[in-house]
C-alpha cells in the first residue's frame, strides 16, 4: 500500500503503523537502528525531528520502501522491485 505523507505527523503515524506491521516492540525498533527506545517513541508522536539518516533506517527495519515523486504528475504505474 501506498501512503502519501505531507506532515510530521503523518510522517509519525506512518511510523508507528509500519513497526507494529512487521512485529517489533519499540525497544526492538530501537536496538535495530542503533537509537534509545525514548527515542522511537518521541519520533511516533512528533516527527519533526527525524532525521533522514533516522527514516531510511526505520524504513529498511521495518520492511518499508521510501519513494519520491512529483506531485503534479499522476502516480505511475508500479514499477518492478529493483532490489540494490
Amino acid at each position: 500500500m501506498i501512503h502519501l505523507v505531507a506532515t510530521p505527523d503523518q510522517m509519525a503515524q506512518l511510523l508507528a503503523a509500519g513497526r507494529r506491521q512487521a512485529g517489533l516492540t519499540q525497544a526492538e525498533a530501537a536496538a535495530r537502528v542503533g537509537i534509545s527506545q525514548s527515542r522511537i517513541s518521541a519520533l511516533e508522536t512528533d516527527a519533526t525531528a527525524l532525521t533522514l539518516t533516522q527514516l531510511l533506517a526505520l524504513c529498511g527495519a521495518y520492511g518499508l520502501q521510501l519513494q519520491v515523486r512529483d506531485k503534479n504528475k499522476p502516480a505511475p504505474e508500479p514499477t518492478p522491485l529493483i532490489e540494490w
